[in-house]
């Protein structure tokens, strides 16, 4: 690979108009395409299978008004009194506005709704007044009736007594006056209980119409003092479909309220824009990256070069994500977390060929051959660095969660083109600035005596000054390996104590919550939750199953039966009988948890009611599942830590394999290996208690602590692995090719430890800084991913390769590169160093 390599940079030397104006049409054509075919960036992360998923799509079929995307607009007076009569009137007239927009499903005014509450309740009170007058009534003729069947009854008898001694035509008459009378009072009778049964009728219906009032009015939508008042818009799509062209016409609209003293907030939902991902505190870190690489490379022109081609990595490999937006659901992730990766390592894998190549020109190679040799001596380690990145991110793909896959791949895409951009177009760059890659002062220092590390050769022997000097100790690489097992029990010491909150780890998806607290998505969660309960923030949507019912006062009844049972399960606040389909058998409650939709009990209610539908089943008929935003995030959560292990095993075994295949030995991968996790637990542990445990919440803006993203794991993973694999690499191939050389195995790591130190200490903090650029994104979701990598790197590269794994390697000596015999035979050389190239003859291959 190395020898392809080398031809690749001679031919990009050679042709270096030809890369350059390929690659310049290549950037044409992806930013054409991603302006005519990108589409609208979402923060839906469903995953198909789970029971929200499903019972979200059958509802898709069954009640589609009901599973359109919702979001909620919050007024308050701005003095904290109840609402006036003009400022209620201006609420409703923007209110009644929105619902006219087109894409608007329906909007829920909560005036209305406390008037139909406040009109059933009146409603029922003089029903049940005329109940009460009817049924005085229906007693009093009761009681006429009672007494005129008694005197009647008296006349009978008395009739009876004297019939014999009346005359037969009195007779006749008085009987058949009595006949008649007996029939009026059976006819009176029969009005009276059927009068009865008519009342006893309207006191059932007034019974069930107080139980839906009383159902219906657990939820209020307007605080108890009356200054504020939560709406609900309900949008015909999705909510990842809503454009945002409507969603700033309904905050448009609605802000003509606050004309009247009215502050008007909107949730997460209304405001969230993710169609710009880059923001000014992503900029400082591409400045702290210029400043490394112009104090590095002494020059402004070497210092441009890696920042230039990390720019054009990722104008490519985003643009062609964002192109692909437009056919693929895509979330506001995806292109982000490609341009943190092809930001950092679009810089690091031109910084390792530049790096390469300025050293071989100060110690005189000829030009072309020195981009030549560079491309295929640090070009190959670059290559084999990015497929492990590119394997790693791609894996993402292997636990089957479709937003994930795409966010791997993409990142991964961007990846690989970063690797190509640093294999072509560096050497072509290269090529036209020539000798100006170094500076003037360094070219200076490079001609003075040759004591400097510039000199390669000491002027006995065939070792280099800077080896000698490794070799006895000096500089870092020393340091750590003076006292290997001290050093190694610190360094795992320290990384335990920082992993320990990883523990404690709890995942979940972003809500309003986690915004910023200027924001207005903050303000409207938290005046919902001070005002409303903290659940009413995370409704659950129960959709029940219902049997065939005789009418609908027998369905209304059974759906109050199953929403009585809903209130009865623990940590249930309210539950309201929402909607019910045509055909009368899927019913929907909307069911307010006590706790905002991130809290432990809130998870646990879910898995409550899911348990709990065969008890409903058997008492009432109806089976019930849950459903909703809430409900789904807590799913993908579960979903995503089920996965969590499989893909750590995945990358665990490639690392193993991939190292064992590059190094040619046992206990390097294993060594590797292990550094990795104990980075990657610290990492999380540092995460969670920033943004779980609140810890310096200040410093970051994490103002409402709560679960960490739930794919921030699996993220962490993947990028990490890839990215410690890479400084493994840079540093550990330089102790091998020392240790193959004839070097001693201890002198070897600290040799080959100084070749590599300087620019992977520079690498390191180049990467650090774009990912720290995004801990204060405006993104909040984007946050603690930037966080984790950043800190993530930090630990890998200073802690682990640079500090555990010299002084392992040190203290295990030759043992370190022990291999059997049948594995050294039966794997290929890949010379990811490059060795073989090292011992060439120079001059161009052509």
């Amino acid at each position: 690979m190395a020898f392809l390599l080398y031809r690749l940079g001679s031919f990009a030397f050679r042709r270096r108009w030809w890369v350059i104006s390929a690659w310049l049409a290549i950037m044409l054509a992806v930013g054409g395409a991603a302006v005519a075919f990108s589409g609208t960036l979402t923060n839906n992360f469903t995953i198909p299978g789970t029971e929200s998923q499903r019972i979200s799509d059958r509802l898709m079929d069954e009640l589609p008004e009901a599973v359109g995307g919702t979001g909620t607009v919050v007024f308050a007076t701005d003095d904290g009194s109840a609402f006036s009569t003009e400022q209620r009137d201006d609420v409703q007239s923007a209110l009644a506005e929105i619902a006219d927009l087109d894409g608007i499903r329906g909007v829920v005014d909560p005036f209305d709704v406390a008037d139909q509450v406040a009109a059933g309740t009146e409603e029922l009170e003089e029903g049940r007044a005329e109940l009460e007058a009817s049924d005085e009534q229906l007693t009093a003729g009761e009681q006429q009736l009672t007494q005129g069947q008694a005197d009647l009854d008296a006349q009978r008898r008395q009739f009876d007594q004297a019939r014999d001694q009346l005359p037969p035509q009195r007779a006749t008459a008085t009987e058949r006056r009595l006949t008649e009378g007996q029939a009026q009072l059976d006819a009176s009778r029969t009005e009276l209980e059927a009068g009865r049964e008519q009342l006893e009728s309207g006191r059932t219906e007034l019974d069930l119409a107080q139980r839906q009032l009383e159902a219906t009015s657990g939820v209020s939508l307007l605080s108890e003092d009356g200054s504020t008042g939560v709406a609900s818009v309900q949008f015909e799509q999705q909510i990842n479909g809503v454009s945002p062209e409507l969603r700033e016409a309904v905050q448009e609209t609605a802000a003509e309220a606050e004309s009247s003293g009215i502050t008007v907030d909107y949730s997460k939902e209304i405001v969230e824009d993710v169609s710009g991902i880059v923001g000014a505190t992503e900029a400082v870190g591409l400045a702290v990256a210029a400043v490394v690489l112009i104090l590095m490379l002494g020059t402004l022109i070497a210092a441009g070069l890696p920042l230039l081609m990390a720019v054009i990595g990722v104008g490519v490999g985003v643009g062609v994500t964002f192109a692909l937006s437009g056919i693929i659901e895509m979330n506001s992730i995806s292109p982000v977390l490609a341009l943190m990766l092809g930001l950092a390592v679009g810089i690091d894998y031109s910084l390792f060929i530049v790096n390469r190549h300025r050293t071989q020109l100060l110690h005189g190679m000829e030009l072309q051959e020195s981009i030549a040799r560079a491309t295929g001596t640090a070009g190959n380690a670059v290559l084999f660095a990015g497929i492990t990145v590119i394997v790693a991110l791609a894996a993402l793909a292997v636990p089957g969660l479709p937003f994930l896959t795409v966010m791997g791949l993409s990142a991964a895409g961007t990846v690989a083109v970063s690797v190509l951009v640093a294999l072509t177009l560096t050497p072509a760059l290269l090529a036209l600035m020539g000798r100006r890659v170094v500076s003037k002062r360094r070219w200076a220092r490079a001609a003075g005596p040759r004591h400097s590390a510039a000199a390669p050769v000491a002027a006995d022997g065939g070792t280099s000054l800077a080896d000698e000097r490794a070799a006895r100790g000096a500089g870092w690489g020393g340091l750590v390996t003076r006292k290997p097992v001290l050093t190694v029990l610190a360094g795992v010491v320290l990384l335990g104590v920082i992993a320990v909150p990883a523990a404690q780890l709890r995942v979940g998806l972003p809500d309003g919550g986690t915004e910023p607290a200027d924001s207005t998505a903050f303000q409207a969660y938290s005046t919902i939750g001070d005002r409303f309960g903290a659940g009413t923030n995370g409704p659950l949507i129960v959709v029940g199953s219902l049997p065939e019912t005789a009418d609908e006062a027998e369905q209304t009844a059974l759906r109050l039966d199953v929403n009585d049972l809903l209130l009865e399960v623990p940590d249930v606040a309210a539950s309201v009988p929402a909607a019910v389909s045509e055909d009368g058998r899927t019913a929907i409650f909307q069911v307010i948890p006590e706790e905002g939709p991130a809290s432990e009990t809130t998870e646990n209610l879910v898995r409550d009611l899911r348990a709990s539908t065969d008890r409903f089943e058997e008492e009432t008929g109806v089976a019930i599942a849950v459903t909703g935003q809430t409900a789904a995030n807590i799913d993908v959560s579960a979903k995503l830590m089920e996965a969590l292990p499989v893909y750590l095993g995945i990358v665990v075994g490639l690392s193993l394999i991939l190292l064992l295949l590059v190094f040619r030995s046992i206990l390097v991968p294993i060594i590797a290996t292990a550094g990795f996790l104990l980075s990657l637990l610290a990492s999380f542990g540092a995460t969670v208690a920033i943004y779980q445990w609140g810890w310096l919440g200040d410093v970051f803006g994490v103002t409402n602590p709560g679960p960490i993203l739930s794919f921030l794991p699996i993220i962490l993973i993947g990028v990490l692995f890839g990215l410690a694999m890479d400084y493994q690499m840079f540093l550990v191939s330089g102790m091998r090719e020392a240790f193959v050389h004839g070097d001693d195995p201890k002198a070897a790591v600290r040799i080959g430890f100084s070749h590599g130190a300087r620019v992977v200490t520079a690498a390191a903090i180049i990467m650090v800084s774009v990912f720290a650029g995004f801990v204060f994104s405006h993104l909040a979701m984007v946050r603690p991913i930037g966080f984790g990598l950043a800190f993530g790197v930090l630990l890998d590269a200073f802690v682990v390769r640079m500090t555990l794994v010299p002084a392992a390697m040190y203290l295990l000596g030759k043992h370190a590169w022990w291999l059997p015999g049948w594995l050294q035979r039966i794997l290929p050389n890949v010379d990811v160093e490059g060795a073989k190239l090292l011992g060439r003859e120079g001059g161009t291959q052509n």
